[in-house]
């Protein structure tokens, strides 16, 4: 179930769990079975409580950043978003792989991240 609205609907949530870092904001982004790549060939997180505990070990500290998006491609199974981040010190371009259920949860996330020189 991927359109405009509901991609959008899950880049806000996730945004707000980005800055929150609350394991209830970051539960609720993701199927109870859903796989998170932190990269393209990394070991997915399995599951909602597995995507909740790496997500808290990684976080950024709330504020630290700036983020801007935009949808590429969007399917009825599939967004693809290109995005920026900035941080104080370093910038990131962002390619990322969206596949939501009916619910318009993740069940699949895939992060493809690149540091600008």
């Amino acid at each position: 179930m991927s359109s405009l609205d509901a991609v959008t609907a899950w880049m806000d949530n996730y945004r707000k769990a980005w800055e929150s870092n609350d394991p209830h904001d970051i539960a609720d982004l993701f199927a109870e079975d859903a796989a998170y790549f932190t990269e393209p060939f990394a070991k997915p997180w399995m599951g909602r409580d597995a995507i909740v505990e790496g997500w808290r070990a990684h976080g950024d500290k709330p504020g630290s950043t700036t983020f801007e998006w935009h949808p590429l491609i969007i399917t009825e199974d599939l967004a693809i978003i290109e995005a920026t981040t900035k941080y104080p010190k370093k910038t990131f371009s962002n390619l990322w792989v969206l596949r939501l259920d009916n619910l318009g949860q993740a069940r699949q996330f895939t992060e493809w991240w690149m540091q600008h020189p």
